[in-house]
């Protein structure tokens, strides 16, 4: 089983609700795409020396809120140095969406 699999088994045995544990999950997951964007936009992963004198690099990062039908998501919104990185997961400068778990 995977990590997911036994939180819910854990959540369903002890009847707690389950959108906690998917909004954990999603949080998790947008997160993580979020780097992988930024990775892909920029060419290079982490601190690979693949990125060494290549004009742009990673500049920090700034949190938002996001809610879903989950709950609220607390994300963390990677930028890049040359401020030209776009992500394609959120919509821009929006705080609300009940579509985006259906992507």
């Amino acid at each position: 089983m995977n990590e997911l699999t036994t939180e819910i088994i854990a959540a369903l045995a002890q009847k707690q609700d389950l959108d906690e544990v998917f909004r954990h999950h999603l949080e998790i997951a947008i997160n993580q795409l979020l780097q992988t964007e930024l990775a892909e936009f920029l060419g290079y992963e982490r601190y690979s020396y693949a990125g060494i004198n290549t004009g742009n690099n990673r500049n920090g990062s700034y949190e938002r809120s996001f809610d879903t039908k989950y709950g609220q998501l607390n994300l963390t919104i990677p930028r890049d140095r040359n401020g030209r990185f776009e992500n394609h997961t959120l919509p821009a400068y929006g705080r609300h969406s009940d579509n985006l778990e259906s992507h």
